[in-house]
């Protein structure tokens, strides 16, 4: 695998260090808080009791996701017209840098992420280690709700699913494993099919591999070092494959693994349906166990 480790890490994460020195420079950015977690997706009164300062509150559920949209799984992608008004009202706009954090696994964060980089944005980043990490490092909070003034930005894409970043149907996510890589971000558990919380059937889609998303985080929530997500997709032959697939339960925490991705500098596309749109067709195969090895 050819990589820049500092370019493309630089590319999709800032440091709490960075970001401090940035906010201490007056350097303009939007700063937006998604808190949101599979058993608490509101996160706003957390939002309220201790949030960097400047962030407006984004929620995943209403903001970054469709409900009004049927067969795209538990969390279709957002209508362009809809999430251009929710940016605006974050205060989004033309031309100023994107941070984006959170204060779980980074999947509200890299949901924001990769929403906002499909729908035409150029530059948004991940908060490296989360509110946990800004928190560590001794910066202040604030509390209550912030009203920041209206953005301007003007999206290139209305149709995430035909944007700026690459995404998967669910025929094509099917036939992925037979030329390329398709990925499946979720737990060890969740994908043998030992377990099923949330979607009526247990199990992953035939040929997928499995790189669960919180091994790709450290102990306090960074992203780990390039080395490290080197050989946890180099393991599922992600480095070599011509194609890379990933999709989750509902299109949230894959974004996770892509995330990672990109810190190593390989292209990939989600499946926003994941394995919720899967498993509701009962015509699609599910496959349980371990993966066999690639090209068994």
């Amino acid at each position: 695998m050819t990589y820049r480790p500092d370019i493309h890490r630089s590319d999709t994460l800032i440091s709490v260090e960075e970001l401090r020195d940035r906010l201490a420079l007056g350097h303009p950015l939007t700063i937006l808080d998604v808190r949101w977690r599979l058993d608490r997706p509101d996160g706003r009164t957390e939002y309220q009791l201790g949030h960097i300062p400047g962030a407006a509150y984004v929620d995943l559920e209403t903001e970054l996701s469709d409900h009004s949209v049927s067969g795209h799984g538990r969390h279709p992608l957002p209508d362009g017209a809809d999430l251009q008004a929710a940016a605006r009202r974050w205060g989004v706009r033309n031309d100023v840098p994107v941070i984006v954090y959170d204060n779980w696994n980074r999947a509200g964060s890299a949901r924001a992420w990769w929403v906002l980089r499909a729908a035409g944005i150029p530059e948004v980043r991940i908060l490296d280690g989360g509110l946990a990490a800004w928190s560590a490092a001794g910066r202040e909070l604030a509390t209550g709700t912030e009203h920041p003034d209206p953005g301007n930005v003007e999206l290139a894409y209305t149709d995430l699913y035909h944007g700026a970043l690459p995404t998967l149907t669910v025929t094509e996510a099917a036939a992925l494993p037979e030329t390329g890589v398709l990925i499946d971000a979720r737990a060890p558990e969740r994908f043998r099919g030992e377990v099923e919380p949330v979607d009526p059937v247990g199990g992953h889609i035939p040929g997928a591999r499995n790189v669960p998303n919180g091994s790709l985080l450290d102990e306090r929530g960074f992203f780990r070092p390039a080395d490290e997500l080197e050989a946890r997709f180099a393991a599922v032959d992600a480095h070599r494959a011509p194609a890379v697939g990933v999709y989750c339960g509902s299109g949230v925490t894959a974004a996770v693994d892509l995330a990672a991705l990109a810190v190593l500098g390989i292209d990939a596309a989600l499946f926003p349906g994941s394995w919720s749109q899967w498993s509701g067709d009962p015509d699609r195969a599910v496959a349980v166990g371990s993966a066999a090895p690639h090209g068994e």
